[in-house]
């Protein structure tokens, strides 16, 4: 399992962004949601700036004192669909039912939102999901977690079983609000307060209807990608180097520079340079292995063209594609994917 290192930026900046929206902040009030995190408005608006925990926590609380609305968590559950979850969201709708799709949740919250985990049991056909932190929060910022992952499960549920989910029984660690009438609009359950762990308690039978918008083929693609994310912060998940993995795995293949990402972890290029050496890689190693991946992936995943492969690699030139591919593999794409054909 990761650790969660509260220092280190690993949850992407799309959440913050989505929040901003959500409490109808104009540019020049961006400040005030970031007020405290050390974070530019600039670096809040880029798509592969990555928050550190104690950022994200902060933002959150800034979130609230903006809002001035307790019932915050609830509308952000809502606002946070499943595009904006990534691979993650892509892999969970096209589960094949809802167990599969908690365990995908479980498994790789890690790689977006290393703020919470998940544990599930089985007992007499029920199924359990308990959330709990990794940091320590204040009691609004609980509640407010735990409401919006609350909300974001039963959209997800949803959506998987063709309707609201009236079965559930959902435990929260909070006392009852005093906004708790609202709680019909989001959460179509029975509801429960201060409760030793946040929990959900649903019918084991109805966690394995199947999805009617299940997608073998998206779901596999997913399911590498989402792994594949997995296993790179598994291999050094306190260093450097799984920092930057996390940085080129949050963007477009070959998106980012050296200095990009630098900036991001808040270093110089001669610092990240120095600290990327003493744990036995470089940068341009980190990238051509991570290039090379994600092109044998789409080779070996995929109908497309060497030339839309090309594309989505970021290379304007298929050409240049081809002779990084030869010197990655000793061979050209097409007899790479001629020979895993064969």
């Amino acid at each position: 399992m990761l650790t969660t290192n509260p220092d280190r930026a690993c949850i992407p900046s799309n959440y913050s962004r989505l929040i901003a929206r959500e409490l109808g902040l104009q540019p020049r009030e961006l400040r005030k949601l970031l007020h405290g995190t050390g974070l530019t408005v600039n670096q809040l608006l880029q798509e592969d700036t990555l928050l550190t925990p104690i950022q994200q926590v902060q933002v959150l609380q800034n979130s609230l004192t903006l809002a001035g609305d307790e019932a915050l968590g609830l509308r952000l559950g809502q606002r946070m669909t499943s595009p904006s979850h990534g691979a993650m969201g892509f892999l969970v709708n096209s589960s094949p039912d809802l167990l599969t799709a908690l365990k995908a949740f479980q498994t790789f919250l890690p790689t977006r939102l290393n703020l919470a985990k998940l544990d599930l049991s089985i007992r007499n056909q029920r199924l359990t999901v308990t959330c709990s932190f990794n940091l320590a929060l204040t009691a609004s910022l609980q509640r407010l977690l735990s409401e919006a992952f609350a909300v974001i499960f039963f959209d997800t549920a949803e959506f998987i079983i063709g309707r609201p989910l009236h079965e559930a029984v959902l435990a929260f660690a909070h006392a009852e609000p005093a906004y708790s009438e609202l709680y019909g609009r989001y959460l179509p359950c029975t509801v429960q307060f201060r409760s030793p762990v946040i929990a959900l308690e649903l019918p084991l039978p109805v966690c394995k209807v199947p999805n009617a918008s299940a997608n073998h083929e998206n779901y596999q693609l997913a399911l590498k990608q989402c792994q594949a994310m997995l296993d790179q912060l598994k291999a050094n998940d306190s260093g450097y180097r799984a920092q930057v993995q996390k940085a080129m795995l949050s963007t477009p293949p070959g998106a980012l520079c050296e200095d990009e990402i630098a900036a991001q972890l808040f270093l110089s290029k001669r610092t990240l340079a120095r600290r990327l050496n003493a744990e036995g890689t470089s940068f341009r190693a980190l990238r051509d292995q991570m290039l090379a991946q994600q092109a044998a992936g789409y080779l070996r995943d995929s109908p497309l063209a060497v030339e839309a492969i090309a594309e989505l690699m970021n290379y304007h030139d298929s050409a240049n594609f081809r002779r990084a591919f030869k010197r990655w593999f000793g061979v050209t794409p097409d007899e790479y994917r001629k020979r895993r054909s064969d």
